[in-house]
């Protein structure tokens, strides 16, 4: 049997840049012992008690120093299989804007970041969920008003 699990979170951090969004890339470190050098958008693991929520926002505040001024829960899952543990992972997809001007204090986990408009953000990155999160931050949230109120978090 191939067990399912639920433990790491995804996050897709943007920002409105005079009259473009930009979201925010990160480079893993190149001495990560997973995918070094490579970039992404916020990834972290769910730890023992924590709902995803919190976990979205603790790993938002550790890799970037962020706090959000707007948090959504996307209308999708990330799936992908984990050869290494023979599992099935389903991790939630969360959406944040931040201030414009602001820039991230990165953890020890990346080591530099852009700001990149939707194509050149997705063109950026590795994984296909990753650039999918993009397209559904882009989709339902900046362009998406009825869906953004509906899946937009009181982070108050």
């Amino acid at each position: 049997m191939i067990p399912i699990v639920s433990k790491i979170i995804e996050v897709c951090v943007f920002r409105f840049n005079a009259d473009r969004i930009e979201y925010l890339v990160l480079r893993r470190s190149p001495d990560e012992r997973l995918h070094p050098g490579m970039w992404q958008i916020i990834t972290g693991m769910v730890e023992e008690g924590e709902r995803a929520v919190e976990t979205a926002l603790r790993e938002l505040k550790e890799e970037t120093g962020f706090t959000p001024e707007h948090l959504w829960s996307l209308p999708q899952l990330t799936t992908f299989f984990d050869v290494r543990n023979n599992a099935i992972n389903l991790c939630p997809v969360f959406a944040v804007q931040v201030r414009n001007g602001t820039n991230p204090i990165l953890s020890g986990e990346h080591t530099s970041f852009d700001w990149l408009p939707p194509q050149s953000a997705q063109s950026r990155l590795v994984w296909p969920s990753h650039r999918a999160a993009i397209g559904l931050v882009d989709q339902y949230i900046v362009r998406g008003e009825e869906a953004a109120y509906r899946l937009k978090i009181d982070v108050s």
